[in-house]
Formats: structure tokens, C-alpha cells, sequence
């Protein structure tokens, strides 16, 4: 379980571009929420290789404003498996781009259900493995 969590673990690299910004220059809330959906969808993918869907975003906290001109990385690890459902976190770090400055600036938690083409929930996990929670 621990190889297959650590294999599906996603990160993804952006450029903050003022198009993403707010009144602030700072990347708008929205934006972030949206980025942190994404990458937590492509893990849950990758852990299960089926159908999900997001059915809550548990918790998002801004600890740290991230600047216009600036690159972040999302990195998202599932956390929690249930029978049908599963939790992803996901954290944004902040670099500057021309320094080694490197620091965490948002964390979140979402949780995706498994469905089947009739968007009916269905097991995660094999019959052989077990429900864990990390």
C-alpha cells in the first residue's frame, strides 16, 4: 500500500503570472483552490486508476501570500483510504525565482469517491487489500 501511495504522490510546477493574480498581485484564492482540485484529482487517479470525483474540499489554509512572479509546486499524496472513498492533501510551496527561498504558503485536504459509468460509488481497493488511513 505505502509503494502504491508514494507512486501516485503528483507534483506539478506553475509560473505565477499576473493573469492569476489579485487586486494584491498576489494568486487569487480561486485560482489556488482550482490548482490544488487538479493535482488532487490526477493523485486519486493515479492511486485508484478509476473513476472519481470530488465530493469535498475538507480544510484550505493560506499561510503565506504567494507574489505575482514567483513559481509554486503542488504536491498532492493521499493520506486516507475508506472503501468507496479516499483524502488527498495538498500543499503549495512558494520559490522565488531567483533565489533558493522555498516555503509553504497553502495546505488542503480533498476528499473523491470512486464511481462506476452509472456514477454509482464502487470499492477502491482490491478484494486483497485493506482500508488504511496514514
Amino acid at each position: 500500500m505505502e509503494d502504491k501511495i508514494q507512486q501516485s504522490i503528483t507534483r506539478i510546477f506553475k509560473a505565477v503570472f499576473p493573469s492569476t493574480t489579485n487586486h494584491y498581485d498576489t494568486l487569487f484564492g480561486g485560482t489556488a483552490m482550482q490548482l490544488m482540485d487538479e493535482v488532487a484529482f490526477i493523485t486519486a487517479t493515479r492511486f485508484s486508476r478509476k473513476r472519481v470525483v470530488t465530493v469535498s474540499s475538507n480544510r484550505i489554509d493560506f499561510t503565506h501570500p504567494i507574489p505575482a512572479g514567483t513559481i509554486i509546486e503542488l504536491v498532492g499524496k493521499v493520506s486516507q483510504v475508506g472503501k468507496t472513498s479516499m483524502q488527498v492533501s495538498v500543499d503549495i510551496f512558494v520559490e522565488e525565482m531567483y533565489s533558493d527561498s522555498r516555503e509553504k504558503a497553502i495546505s488542503g485536504s480533498f476528499t473523491f469517491v470512486a464511481i462506476d459509468e452509472n456514477k454509482k460509488p464502487i470499492s477502491i481497493l482490491e478484494p486483497k487489500e485493506r482500508q488504511v488511513e496514514f
